[in-house]
């Protein structure tokens, strides 16, 4: 058996029985191995071994990525042992039942966790000295071996990679830069996150606000290139959906305002002849930003007051419903001739 083969997703899709080679003391029992056979197979030398507290591994050799994560799952189950659906659920093919899959205890997360969602950035599980394990803060576990436990007010919902039960994307990437110092490494998880649209950068800010991350100079740092990442795909996803959809072209990018008169504030994309402005909120909810969201709002009621209709999109809405973001925006240009004529403003570039 090789013992140093990375783990991927793909590869647990096809797992070998991790079961039946990670068991609990509990579990042992049940299949009739006392606490003392057990403890002697477990001696140097012997055929088994203790790789967490209450869990054994029932080979003499290195244990795997996947068997590393199945003993850091079992370590921090809550009792009964009556609890004995398998972690990594039987395949198609196996001569194993399915069995129903339990309520997730706790959840990995941090770094393992990112390289469970395919994160190229993350390290390799492999090569992880620690496995975080994200558990209610009132459970009485503690840091050991492999297995470092991080605590939560509220378990999230989990998260599933081939049965894996894992935090989602935005608390893992919290979990794993609250250890990391290097900035690099930091700014590359916030881009991969948002350019391969694993995460919005708006739910990405809000776990690492909760986690109180952003008095950290090089967080601060990276979340602005992710903010302009977010940014950027948002843009972009925008100009598709105008040209995929028919839409008439607008002028993009703008700063409106009064003859004479005040600024109005900037948009996305406006058509003139209709009075209609798309704007994207690709503010992140950043601690203080309440007063910007606020300016926000007032300037959209006096865009709106002038007779200018504005359609507000935000990024998650432009990426899992474009088509309906492209009706909301067709539906307000064929309103337009039933409106009274909006107040003419100048349009200039926006930069």
């Amino acid at each position: 058996m090789n013992h140093s083969a990375p783990l991927s997703p793909r590869t647990l899709r096809h797992p070998s029985p991790v079961r039946q080679r990670v068991m609990t003391t509990a579990q042992l029992r049940d299949r009739g191995v006392t606490t003392a056979d057990a403890n002697e197979r477990c001696r140097p030398g012997g055929p088994w071994q203790r790789i967490l507290p209450g869990v054994h591994l029932l080979h003499p050799g290195p244990p795997t990525p996947e068997e590393r994560l199945h003993a850091a799952l079992l370590y921090t189950a809550r009792p009964p042992s009556a609890r004995t659906a398998p972690l990594v659920p039987a395949q198609p093919g196996s001569e194993e039942p399915r069995a129903p899959r339990p309520p997730a205890d706790a959840l990995i997360t941090g770094l393992a966790a990112l390289a469970l969602h395919g994160f190229s950035c993350a390290p390799p599980l492999l090569s992880l000295d620690t496995i975080d394990v994200l558990v209610p803060r009132m459970r009485r576990l503690r840091s050991t071996g492999c297995v470092r436990i991080v605590r939560t007010t509220v378990l999230p919902e989990p998260s599933f990679v081939a049965g894996v039960p894992v935090a989602a994307v935005p608390r893992a990437l919290a979990d794993a830069i609250a250890e990391l110092s290097d900035a690099e490494a930091v700014r590359g998880l916030l881009t991969e996150a948002v350019r391969h649209g694993l995460c919005e950068p708006r739910s990405v800010v809000e776990e690492l606000t909760a986690a109180r991350l952003l008095d950290r100079p090089h967080v601060i740092d990276a979340v602005d290139t992710l903010v302009a990442e977010g940014r950027a795909i948002a843009e972009g996803r925008l100009y598709r959906m105008v040209f995929d959809h028919g839409l008439p072209d607008p002028v993009w990018n703008v700063a409106l305002r009064l003859p004479g008169g005040p600024d109005l504030g900037a948009v996305d994309a406006y058509w003139p002849e209709q009075a209609v402005a798309v704007e994207l909120d690709t503010r992140p909810l950043l601690r203080g930003a309440e007063a910007g969201r606020s300016e926000q709002a007032h300037r959209r009621e006096r865009l709106e007051r002038l007779g200018i209709t504005v359609v507000h999109i935000t990024p998650r809405k432009l990426r899992d419903a474009m088509e309906q973001q492209a009706t909301l925006v067709r539906t307000a240009l064929m309103a337009a001739n039933d409106r009274d004529p909006a107040a003419y403003v100048v349009v200039r570039p926006r930069w």
